[in-house]
């Protein structure tokens, strides 16, 4: 069999596969020379609808335009699958075809394939070029896409020349309302679905971008973070508990040095040197970005490094503060808030925030700055605490406006 062999394309119904209803699932024919298969097109019609001979439904019955229109597009879309492997010069057979159709043709790669292999490069690289918490984002990208397969296709795998712009948009909608996503969450999954069609692109897996018209923005969401009453509430918030001690003070001293959680659980005396001006300085750089964060330490942040410098449950001695999971720490810091009445909802995190609003910009350090210190890639990061403390004053000066 070469590239002319004959090709023939007939559908029929099979009447002893009838449903509950008495109707029976169509099929679509395929032949090439001698060979021969059948592929079920998921459409069922009543057989006495069934023109058997002009193999389509009578169009004047109930949905009989419709069900032949469908029919149609199915032969046209095996006539372009036909007409490529002619271009090719392929070895055509009805079996090859059937799978080029189905996307499941050894020769195209598959977008759980192309995920799976990306993913296993990057996590070859952790340590080197990643963190664990990144290849973890898209573990969970690809967990989703699986689900999101079954749920729209009731498929488990999808070939890549059938992703379309309508894809990205069922994969969107679907976020959003099964799996209940913000607009944002929403954005960065879709964001790891990019990369790694990009990387088929790149690798001329994939001719057309289905990308190319899609569009979608990250949407400005309010950074939390605690004000200079609420700071000291917590600061002298009396605790008989240990416990809660330890998560207060791990808190307070991130408040004052704006380090994120992962890189205070790293932070040893090694990172604690005389800068420049001859002070106690913070030289490390930071876990997510790699980028250098160099911190004049503050007086309220020597105190707890020194409390805990004889401190026994440390991951190491050389390490400044005791070792919490993220996960202890968030639990812990909701206590923390009911005990000094601070209505937020209080996360490790809104240390962070409170150094570069409520300890930093709000007394009159510049935001390039803040920006180093924080090991922003890019000073308009640090731009929207700016935007944070702005919106602050402006409602001061609303309720100043009122009294006068």
């Amino acid at each position: 069999m070469n590239t002319f062999s004959a090709l023939n394309i007939s559908f029929l119904i099979r009447k002893n596969r009838s449903n509950k209803q008495g109707e029976a699932p169509i099929y679509m024919r395929i032949s090439v020379d001698v060979g021969r298969v059948e592929i079920a097109t998921g459409r069922y019609i009543n057989f006495q609808n069934w023109n058997s001979k002009l193999n389509k439904a009578f169009p004047k019955k109930k949905g009989g335009i419709q069900i032949n229109q469908f029919l149609d597009a199915l032969k046209n879309a095996i006539y372009e699958h036909h007409t490529e492997m002619v271009k090719n010069g392929e070895f055509i057979s009805a079996k090859k075809l059937k799978a080029r159709f189905l996307g499941l043709d050894e020769d195209k790669k598959t977008l759980i394939q192309v995920f799976e292999y990306h993913n296993k490069q990057i996590s070859e690289l952790i340590g080197i070029s990643y963190a664990p918490a990144t290849i973890q984002r898209y573990i969970t990208t690809l967990d989703h896409i699986k689900s999101f397969l079954k749920h729209q296709y009731k498929l488990t795998d999808i070939a890549l020349f059938r992703i379309k712009y309508s894809f990205i948009v069922d994969l969107d909608h679907y976020f959003k309302t099964v799996r209940k996503c913000n607009n944002n969450t929403t954005y960065k999954y879709i964001k790891n679905l990019k990369k790694v069609i990009n990387i088929a692109i790149k690798n001329d897996w994939l001719n057309k971008d289905p990308f190319a018209k899609y569009k979608s923005t990250l949407v400005d969401v309010k950074r939390e973070y605690l004000n200079k009453v609420e700071l000291l509430k917590l600061q002298d918030l009396k605790l008989s508990t240990p416990r809660l001690d330890i998560v207060r003070d791990i808190f307070i001293f991130s408040c004052y040095s704006g380090l994120a959680y992962i890189d205070v659980t790293n932070l040893t005396t090694n990172n604690i040197r005389n800068g420049i001006d001859g002070n106690l300085w913070i030289i490390t750089q930071r876990k997510k970005t790699k980028v250098p964060s160099n911190i004049p330490l503050l007086p309220k942040a020597i105190q707890l490094i020194d409390k805990y410098k004889l401190f026994p449950a440390k991951k190491t001695e050389e390490h400044i503060l005791p070792h919490l999971s993220n996960q202890k720490l968030n639990a812990y810091l909701k206590e923390l808030a009911d005990l000094a009445s601070i209505d937020k909802n209080l996360t490790f995190h809104i240390a962070r925030h409170t150094f570069a609003t409520t300890v930093t910009l709000a007394n009159g350090v510049p935001i390039e700055s803040i920006s180093s210190m924080l090991g922003h890639k890019n000073i308009r990061t640090t731009q929207i605490y700016s935007k944070v403390v702005n919106e602050k004053v402006s409602k001061d000066m609303n309720k100043l406006r009122k009294i006068l």
